[in-house]
Formats: C-alpha cells, sequence, structure tokens
C-alpha cells in the first residue's frame, strides 16, 4: 500500500448518490464537505432541535431547553477538546472511531442496521448541516 493510501483512507460510500467523498486522516477528516463555512446560527438551531439531532443524548450550553440528554458527553467546551476535522468525523460517522457507540452516523447510509424507514438511502443530515452544526461546536470552548 502507497504512503498516501495509507494515510488517507479515501471514503466513497457505495451507492451514495448525493454524498460527497471525503477523505479520513487519522482520527479526523480534515477537508470541509461543503466549499462555503458552515453558519454558526443555523448550527446552534440544529444541535437543540429535539427530532434528530444532538440535544436528544446530549446536553449542553442551551439555557432555554429544559429537557437535555444525558446520554452522550456534555458539549459545553467541545470547541476546546476536539479541532474542527475529529468533530467533523464524529459526526459524519461515529462509528469508525467506536464500533459499540449509540451515536448516529449522521452522513453515511451504507453498511447501517436498525435504519429509520425515513433515512433509509440517505443520510440524516447534508453536508451543509454537518458543517453548520461544526461551525456552531467549534465555537464551544468553556
Amino acid at each position: 500500500m502507497c504512503f498516501a493510501a495509507a494515510l488517507f483512507a479515501s471514503v466513497y460510500p457505495a451507492g451514495a448518490q448525493g454524498l460527497r467523498p471525503y477523505a479520513v486522516a487519522d482520527d479526523a477528516i480534515p477537508e470541509p464537505l461543503t466549499n462555503t463555512r458552515g453558519d454558526v446560527a443555523r448550527g446552534r438551531a440544529l444541535v437543540v432541535e429535539r427530532s434528530s439531532t444532538c440535544i436528544l443524548c446530549h446536553n449542553g450550553p442551551f439555557p432555554e431547553q429544559k429537557f437535555q440528554g444525558d446520554l452522550a458527553p456534555d458539549l459545553a467546551g467541545t470547541g476546546s477538546r476536539w479541532s474542527e476535522g475529529q468533530l467533523r468525523l464524529r459526526l459524519v460517522d461515529a462509528a469508525r472511531l467506536n464500533a459499540a457507540t449509540i451515536m448516529p452516523s449522521y452522513y453515511r447510509i451504507d453498511g447501517l442496521d436498525r435504519v429509520g424507514t425515513a433515512w433509509r438511502g440517505k443520510p440524516i443530515l447534508s453536508a451543509e448541516q454537518i458543517e453548520d452544526i461544526l461551525a456552531y461546536l467549534v465555537t464551544l470552548r468553556d
């Protein structure tokens, strides 16, 4: 295996029409999934939305939210604990880092078990939504 192939594990999801390819380097996806930076306000709105994302399992600095999850780590200080690339991989495919995680792979459609009918064949979040959430999470420094 060449050095470049060993350094970067390129990911091209099988049958993933519309998913953008990305490269994993160590424990991160260093390059954004989109050509534009994520929007912090949209990212925060997605994080606190109860239908499919973060606050179902995580808690954090969201004083307006009365009921927050306690199954996963507190999101406070997330931007201090992980780099953008590390956070991006955790959002895209947390199972790549921990096969036993209960965190959904938000930007993956292949090789998954027990996928809800509404999400079969499509990612839970778009590339733009991943980048928006990432833009917000990196602001959480305390």
